[in-house]
């Protein structure tokens, strides 16, 4: 667990998954991010990437507390959830405890937040009791991109479809969902941005307090050997050509300020600073 402090708003990332693993294939989080081609960035090591080139992930959930609101930022896999991924299918891990740990219960939850609608990211939006899907944090509002919304639920897809049916659907039937936009305002310290590209209505979460910043991805980025090879795209993408675009935007934007990124996949530490590197970016952590 890490945490980080922006202005009067505290991070907190509690970690469902890290694991360093053997990157690249078609299909994969980042198709080009082949062991050699990983040992070739070197400043990935020791963080995002061993020296064998097998790039270090996480699937983790951001808390986010400002002087008025509990906001969580994407919900990772979830237990007991039947997933055809068999790293994902029906995990037992300790979130909520952890969350407990770092001072939060399933009631304190003002918001939760998706940056889109993939199954890593909606997960523990439910919870099961007595074989029924219901609202992990029942106090909450769940805030949904009404575009990414409007795409899935028309989407015909074998293996989203039963993300939205047990992690996304009972929270429009327990009436705790709002459809909003892709720049909707959450309080004075949070907004999201939209970043589409790896879905249609894909977002990225702002946190501004104090003159100080804060953007937490999503899936604008996979890991940070895409700062390094910026035309190295995921497999999981929607429209890579459109993800490409703006994640070159986003990266020459951070790279003049002084913004924290926090990488919603990246490993420990996972947050640092945007740094230029010749024609190519690094996270200077």
């Amino acid at each position: 667990m890490a945490d980080w402090q922006i202005g009067d708003v505290k991070i907190t990332r509690v970690v469902e998954f890290e694991a360093a693993l053997p990157g690249g294939g078609e299909g994969s989080m980042v198709e080009k991010a082949y062991p050699d081609a990983v040992k070739e960035i070197g400043w990935l090591r020791p963080h995002f990437a061993t020296d064998e080139g097998h790039i270090r992930v996480a699937i983790q959930a951001l808390l986010i507390e400002t002087p008025t609101s509990r906001i969580i930022v994407d919900t990772c896999v979830g237990n007991d959830k039947e997933r055809g991924n068999p790293f994902f299918n029906k995990l037992q891990t300790d979130f909520l405890k952890d969350m407990e740990k770092a001072g939060w219960t399933r009631d304190s939850v003002d918001f939760v937040l998706c940056t889109h609608l993939h199954v890593d990211h909606v997960g523990w939006n439910t919870m099961l009791e007595d074989g029924k899907w219901v609202p992990t944090f029942p106090k909450a509002r769940y805030l949904i991109g009404k575009r990414e919304w409007d795409f899935w639920s028309k989407e015909e897809d074998e293996d989203n479809a039963p993300v939205l049916a047990d992690s996304v659907q009972p929270i429009f039937d327990a009436g705790l969902a709002d459809l909003v936009s892709d720049d909707h305002t959450v309080c004075e310290e949070v907004r999201l941005r939209p970043t589409p590209g790896h879905t249609p209505g894909h977002v990225s979460i702002v946190i501004s307090s104090k003159g100080e910043n804060a953007v937490i991805t999503g899936d604008l980025m996979h890991h940070p050997c895409q700062m390094a090879r910026t035309d190295w795209r995921s497999g999981f993408d929607t429209d890579g050509d459109m993800a490409e675009k703006t994640r070159h935007a986003f990266l020459a934007e951070m790279a003049e300020g002084n913004t924290l990124v926090i990488g919603t996949h990246f490993a420990t530490p996972a947050a640092g600073l945007v740094k230029r590197d010749g024609e190519a970016y690094r996270l200077e952590v």
